[in-house]
């Protein structure tokens, strides 16, 4: 592993982040039919270092292993429009679903802690590093997981950033989301350890009632849409 991935970022205009686009229809290109997917796979399952860390950031210690939703088989389309009935009815009408596009959009303009630039523009958080797992239905868990680049291999601050998402997504997605921030693979020295910092629920829940952190934390999102 090199030591620098990216020590001078390439740095993106707002205008050139990924953004949701729209068909000649004026549909939105993504998610248009997430609904009707989740209804199928619901229907398959009823058959079936810079500079020194601050202590509360040093004292961060967690999980290795994370939990990973099951790969849910799709269905073929010529499912009839009663079955998808049946299935409303038995589960009650499902909710909006959220995609990758919509928790981008959440987190991408978050300020970096050190650049008066976002982590959007700086391309320590990406669209295509974005999974949710989510069926669509209020009393179904579902997952989103964050993977974050930091620019250079020995970031210290790449825990901060990670509560940082996470503080954002805590507060912006609705209680039966799962969120998991993780290390891109190969992308810090010492990846393993803070995707174990920035997964244990009563460590972040420790570090976020400290009030010099929250202070932190709360400039960096001041600046999200």
């Amino acid at each position: 592993m090199s030591e620098f991935i990216n020590e001078t970022p390439t740095v993106l205009e707002d205008n050139q982040l990924p953004t949701r686009g729209e068909d000649t229809d004026g549909k939105l290109l993504l998610g248009t039919d997430v609904t009707k997917e989740s209804l199928h796979r619901t229907k398959l399952l009823l058959k079936i270092d810079n500079s020194l860390q601050s202590p509360v950031l040093q004292n961060v210690e967690l999980l290795s292993k994370l939990l990973q939703l099951n790969q849910v088989p799709e269905l073929t389309t010529d499912e009839s429009d009663e079955d998808m009935d049946e299935i409303t009815d038995e589960l009650g009408a499902p909710a909006d679903p959220i995609d990758s596009q919509e928790v981008y959009d959440l987190i991408a303009h978050i300020s970096d802690p050190e650049h008066p630039l976002t982590l959007g523009q700086l391309a320590v958080v990406n669209l295509q590093d974005i999974e949710v797992h989510d069926e669509g239905y209020k009393d179904r868990m579902a997952e989103v997981i964050v993977k974050i680049t930091p620019t250079i291999t020995h970031c210290s601050l790449a825990t901060l950033i990670g509560l940082g998402i996470r503080v954002r997504l805590d507060r912006a997605l609705p209680p039966r989301f799962r969120i998991t921030i993780l290390v891109k693979e190969g992308s810090h020295q010492s990846e393993n350890q803070v995707n174990k910092q920035l997964n244990d629920k009563e460590r972040v829940a420790a570090a976020c009632e400290n009030e010099q952190l929250l202070g932190v934390i709360s400039k960096m999102l001041s600046t999200c849409k």
